[in-house]
């Protein structure tokens, strides 16, 4: 509280009003062509999860036979960097900016923009270091965040960041203020298709979202097409694609009758 009235920090984590800030986030197949976009507003624990869905639901994954009934799920990036980088957009953006953060997704890169430069003395210099001390523009969300455990209280993401990439042979990992606020990509030349880091071995297709479906069926077996389309706020036709291809794989299987059976995952 600040006075009588709650802080800008209690207003972003739990005000019941909708924020006038928001997170932009896209598809885009070219700079000028967007395939799927959503503005979201809500508390920023709202933000953090709908955001997360909305970028794994776009996220590329390739499957890896490696053995009779084994199949290992390798995702286009190392999912703990790209929440570590979106916690790192919502936490530290300048609350005082009308600015929107900004999330696009491309063919091989993904970028995060928020409004607000490196607060302090933080450099990006300093950044590219693994003995860099954190700087926090807004103390008590970043409070907030680590108590849920979703971050670290004295800032060590970008060392994440840089350790989870190390196995995605062609990743860049780069960032820059860029204007008012600060600019981070993650980029590849060629996805990583095999856990050896070869081209060895045998893959199941690449394809966009079905690892969340899949992660979804796993969590909820014996759920319909409806349920699985409301859930994931995505359009039917959009599911029964990626369900026929989960099929296709040997992935998922249908049970029980056409009324009453579901989708359940196949071990």
């Amino acid at each position: 509280m600040q006075g009588n009235k709650p802080a800008r920090a209690a207003i972003l984590l739990f005000g019941k009003d909708v924020p006038p800030y928001a997170v932009y986030i896209g598809r885009f197949k070219t700079p000028t062509t967007i395939i799927d976009d959503r503005m979201i507003r809500g508390t920023l624990f709202e933000v953090v999860e709908e955001s997360m869905r909305f970028i794994l639901s776009h996220v590329k994954v390739a499957f890896e036979i490696s053995g009779e009934a084994e199949r290992l799920e390798i995702f286009e990036y190392p999912l703990p960097a790209l929440r570590e980088l979106l916690l790192n957009t919502i936490v530290h953006r300048d609350y005082t900016s009308p600015v929107d953060t900004q999330i696009k997704i491309f063919d091989n890169a993904i970028s995060f923009f928020n409004p607000g430069k490196l607060f302090g003395d933080l450099t990006i210099e300093k950044l590219q270091r693994d003995d860099y001390q954190s700087r926090a523009r807004n103390k008590l969300i970043a409070e907030a965040f680590y108590l849920t455990r979703d971050i670290e209280k004295y800032g060590s993401g970008f060392i994440r960041v840089r350790d989870e990439i190390t196995n995605y042979p062609t990743m860049e990992f780069s960032y820059q203020e860029s204007g008012d606020g600060f600019l981070v990509w993650l980029k590849y030349q060629q996805q990583k298709i095999s856990s050896s880091n070869t081209r060895e071995g045998i893959t199941e297709g690449i394809t966009e979202g079905v690892g969340l479906l899949l992660k979804e069926i796993r969590l909820t077996p014996g759920r319909r097409i409806p349920h699985l389309t409301q859930h994931l706020n995505r359009p039917q036709k959009t599911i029964e694609r990626w369900i026929a291809e989960l099929k296709r794989q040997g992935l998922i299987e249908y049970r029980g009758s056409k009324k009453t059976g579901g989708y359940y995952g196949v071990e």
